[in-house]
């Protein structure tokens, strides 16, 4: 495709990333964020074998691994101590050296910001996009900027501005609502006392399906002091957010409660004072028929939002970003660009939003049964050594489809 005057709505994962791949290709990139600056904040991420690979296709792959924190497997255990979820990269049985990385999201971003600075681009921060409209011609983005209204005509546009964005092709969208549970998480220093989770591996317990808890070592932050973190999530409903926000929580209790479940938490969990130093976290079910319409395409978890389960997020939207790239870079025109995008991207993301569908009742619900079913089948699929390599492929990001 001859030079576009390209759009990217978002200066996340998704948008960074495309941002720096058309800019290699020589387009004409501009990066519109509401944000006056960049600075991601959040919890800790796993990035899956499937986002190592497009790292490494990026060229990012050494620079991540400086920040991050190798995982082999993800272990889950029940109050009794019996092992319910056993994931081992190991597990699909490669010669090659198959890891994942526990990262902080603002090392993710500090490393993707890195790289779209070494190609041309411009930056509108403090920009809140409120309209995209578009001919045959063009599209056109409506932002409000010193609280004055702009408008500017691009090529095409890419909306990229995350799972609550109001910018999605309302005629595209077949689904959009909040996850009925979210998290409360926090991070801090892996220090010597917490040796037990300091371990290439994320790890969560299990009390039935209702309460859940995880920890993930996630490496060290950018212009910090190099200090190995580790992300503690915490599983809850919705509707008890507002509570710990408010402070309305008996926190003494909450603390008895963790670290009867996981009591090598102990040094963590004691240590906190007040229910502000959890932060909250919710999610969407973001579900559209197709992910562009003339001009204007949607990547990301604006895309296809999704519960965390499987923790997919940053992977799914490194892996959109390579293949919208991939399409732009092979097609002459954008109705072909999309029809690329929509051929390579659709397996994927189909089965995972349908397997996080499946999978998230069973660690946070209180559906009568859930936990009792979950705790049967899993370990015995453990078992199989097909099923295990099967599992192990729908963690890594790889699978594109329900058999194979």
């Amino acid at each position: 495709m001859k030079k576009q005057r390209i759009a990217v709505v978002g200066a996340g994962t998704a948008g960074l990333a495309t941002a720096t791949l058309l800019g290699r290709q020589g387009h004409a990139v501009t990066v519109i964020e509401r944000a006056n600056s960049l600075g991601a904040v959040g919890a800790g991420l796993l990035l899956q074998p499937s986002a190592i690979s497009a790292l490494s296709e990026m060229g990012c792959l050494e620079h991540m691994q400086q920040y991050g924190q190798r995982i082999d497997a993800l272990f889950g255990w029940t109050r009794s101590g019996r092992a319910i979820m056993q994931v081992e990269y190991a597990h699909l049985g490669e010669k090659n050296d198959v890891f994942g990385l526990g990262v902080h999201r603002s090392a993710l971003c500090h490393v993707l910001d890195t790289a779209l600075e070494t190609v041309p681009h411009d930056r509108w921060f403090g920009c809140e996009v409120s309209s995209i409209g578009q001919s045959d011609r063009d599209a056109v983005v409506a932002f409000r900027r010193d609280a004055e209204i702009h408008r500017e005509a691009f090529d095409a546009v890419v909306i990229a501005n995350g799972s609550a964005s109001q910018l999605r092709p309302p005629a595209l969208v077949r689904f959009d609502r909040e996850y009925p549970w979210g998290a409360m998480w926090m991070i801090r220093p892996l220090t010597e006392n917490l040796a037990a989770l300091n371990r290439p591996h994320l790890q969560q317990k299990y009390d039935g399906s209702a309460v859940m808890v995880g920890a993930l070592p996630t490496g060290c932050i950018p212009d910090a002091d190099g200090t190995p973190m580790l992300s503690l999530f915490w599983s809850l409903p919705v509707s008890e957010i507002s509570d710990w926000r408010a402070g309305r929580i008996d926190l003494a209790l909450w603390k008895t409660q963790v670290i009867a479940l996981w009591p090598e938490l102990e040094p963590l969990i004691s240590a906190i004072a007040s229910p502000s130093e959890l932060l909250p976290a919710t999610y969407r079910d973001v579900i559209m028929s197709r992910w562009a319409q003339g001009r204007v395409g949607v990547i990301g978890d604006a895309a296809h939002a999704m519960s965390p389960q499987l923790g997919q997020g940053a992977n799914m939207a490194l892996l959109d970003a390579t293949a919208l790239a991939s399409a732009v870079r092979q097609c002459e025109n954008w109705d072909e660009v999309w029809g690329q995008y929509y051929r390579v991207r659709q397996g994927s993301i189909r089965f995972y939003q349908r397997m996080s569908r499946f999978l998230t009742p069973l660690f946070q619900s209180r559906m009568v049964g859930a936990a009792r079913g979950r705790d049967l089948a899993l370990p015995l699929s453990h078992r199989i050594p097909w099923v295990r390599r099967q599992m192990a492929e729908t963690v890594a990001g790889r699978k594109q489809r329900w058999i194979l």
